[in-house]
């Protein structure tokens, strides 16, 4: 009877600590929640205006992370397009331009027909022309961001973006003249006219009027008269 009625008190015990922990859950799960919401949880227009605000104070850490929950949280509200152009502004100005093209274009592709594609197609342009290169090095920044801005202009002519890339693809231009003017140099001075003369000839047909198409000339009269009298 004794052992009836210890049974009976840990089977009570059991179901008081039972009901004890399902309600410190339902309380602790309500908490959370309450706290979630009135804590930490924002509203799509507030993470929008968030991550302006930073933007505009230069803090473009802080504005990648309240865009990036913007598009991460409410993808289907009215503020996520913003997000995802300024996602890619944020990457921009923190000078990650690999992260930004991705996200230009990750916008080109999802929203190709919205009014700020002439403006996405030229921050494209400038990831590349922000990283341009000195004559005796590499140009395929140069030639990436020739690209993109004839691109524009050929899409976009009558935008101010196209006006702005006009300028750009000048210096575009003149570096990628340069380059092929300073490796004929190198190759005429090391005794290679032939490979020399294929350089020269590319800044008279493909760059003229860059500065230095007239040298160029000079160089290929040069390089002629050189492999004529080895022959």
């Amino acid at each position: 009877m004794k052992r009836g009625k210890e049974s009976l008190g840990n089977t009570r015990m059991k179901r008081t600590v039972l009901i004890l922990s399902i309600l410190c859950s339902i309380y602790l799960f309500h908490g959370c929640a309450f706290w979630l919401q009135t804590g930490e949880e924002k509203t799509p227009r507030e993470l929008a205006l968030e991550g302006r605000e930073r933007l505009n104070r230069k803090d473009y850490r802080g504005a990648l992370e309240s865009f990036q929950k913007l598009k991460d949280w409410y993808p289907f509200s009215k503020y996520a397009i913003l997000a995802e152009l300024k996602i890619g502004d944020a990457h921009y100005f923190r000078k990650e331009y690999e992260d930004a093209i991705l996200a230009y274009e990750e916008f080109e592709n999802l929203h190709p027909r919205n009014e700020a594609i002439p403006y996405v197609i030229y921050q494209i342009g400038m990831c590349y022309f922000k990283r341009l290169r000195s004559i005796d090095r590499d140009q395929t920044m140069a030639q990436n961001a020739l690209k993109v801005f004839q691109k524009l202009i050929r899409k976009y002519p009558d935008t101010i973006y196209a006006r702005k890339a006009q300028n750009h693809i000048n210096i575009c231009i003149k570096n990628l003249a340069e380059h092929e003017f300073y490796v004929g140099v190198f190759y005429y001075k090391s005794k290679h006219y032939k490979a020399a003369l294929e350089r020269f000839k590319t800044v008279v047909c493909e760059y003229p009027d860059t500065g230095v198409h007239h040298k160029a000339l000079r160089y290929i009269a040069l390089c002629k008269l050189k492999l004529n009298s080895n022959q």
